[in-house]
Formats: C-alpha cells, structure tokens, sequence
C-alpha cells in the first residue's frame, strides 16, 4: 500500500449494500445481512493523513459495465441459496487475518483475471504488516480495461463492507472508507505508490485463523 497523505475529507454519503460472501469457523459464525451506512463523519485518524473531495469511483460507466456491477450484489435470501465454498486463490494468505482471506478469496473467484494478489509486507502503517490488508494487482493497470477492471474490483470491496468487514479501498490515488465516499490523496510520486498498479483492499481483520475456518461465496 505504501505511504499514504491524506487531507481534510469533506464527507459524501453513500450507501454500501452486501453480497453474498462470507466466512465463518467451521464450529458457527455467520454475518447478518446488509446494513445501513450512518451519516459520514470527518476522518481524524485512519491510515493517512490529509484528504481532499474526489470524483465518485467510476461515474461514466457504460450500461453493460453498469449491469455487470450490480449482478455482483446479492440480496440475503440469494445468498443462501448460491453458498458455495471458496477454494484459496492467487493471495498468499500468511499472516493474513480472515476477513482479509475471505476478501482475497472471493476477488479471485469472481475476477479470474487476477493473477497477483500482494498480502502482509512490511510497512510502517499497520495494514500489511498485521493481515489487514491485500493489493489487487491490475494487469495493463493504464489501459482502458485495466481501469474498468480495477473500478470494478474496487466497487465489489465496497459492495462487500459488511461482508468483508472492510475499512477501506486505494484505487487510482483516491480514498474510499467503507460508505463509499471518495477522497483524493496526494501525489507520492509514481504509480505504484499511488495505487494506480493495484487496488488497495483494507479490513478490520476478524483475527487470525485457527485453520478450523471456512469461507463462503
């Protein structure tokens, strides 16, 4: 993920709805379904500082991009009859906490064409270093399909808040906390840094796995 500089967000609301992915230990935990998202409040502590307004992730979407979103996002009822388990995928999940395992395992399930997905690293932000973070790499991240690619990936993370127990996403040097708002970083000085390469997918971790686990699509 690299170093991030944030500024001072001005908050912009929107609504995260759930999909049907989930985990639990193989004893029981289940996450209820879709909730609600409160009013945004101003950032004053998260993994970087200074955020300014941005533009809302990918607002000219063709329809068929449009239709191919939205099928990504499933009501509770169809997600109980479409649970199917999710078999690990191009992540190295070491050290990773398990909603971050649940969160690299249905990217590569529903986007075969990810073939590298980064997990723990060092760092000097908690993420990588603590499981609580992947980057999705983009193949041809500057092309016009590497961009609708990505602005997919990062729309099925934000599609997935609960689900994932997701923090935040990085694509294309702007900030999303898990409403979905979007905030523009500064300029780090190439693209990698920048998240332009990768999607920055952060959760809340939900702990290390005990290997009794077991994650659902």
């Amino acid at each position: 993920m690299g170093r991030h500089r944030l500024a001072r967000p001005r908050p912009r609301h929107r609504t995260a709805t759930a999909l049907a992915v989930l985990v639990v230990p193989a004893t029981a935990f289940l996450t209820a379904g879709a909730t609600t998202v409160a009013p945004v409040k101003p950032i004053t502590t998260v993994c970087c500082p200074e955020i300014v307004m941005a533009a809302p992730l990918n607002p000219a979407d063709s329809a068929a991009r449009h239709a191919f979103a939205s099928s990504l996002v499933h009501t509770e009822a169809a997600s109980r009859a479409q649970r199917r388990a999710l078999s690990v995928g191009v992540a190295s999940e070491r050290g990773l906490q398990v909603k971050t395992i649940l969160a690299a395992r249905a990217v590569s399930a529903v986007f075969p064409e990810i073939h590298e997905i980064g997990g723990v690293r060092p760092d000097y932000l908690k993420w990588h270093p603590t499981g609580l973070a992947i980057d999705v790499m983009i193949p041809d991240y500057n092309s016009s399909e590497g961009k609708a690619l990505g602005d997919l990936i990062a729309r099925y993370a934000l599609a997935n808040a609960d689900r994932f127990g997701l923090n935040h996403v990085i694509w294309r040097q702007v900030y999303y906390p898990r409403d979905g708002s979007a905030h523009l970083m500064s300029d780090l000085g190439d693209d990698n840094a920048n998240h332009y390469t990768h999607v920055h997918i952060a959760t809340d971790g939900g702990g290390y796995p005990t290997g009794q686990e077991l994650y659902f699509g």
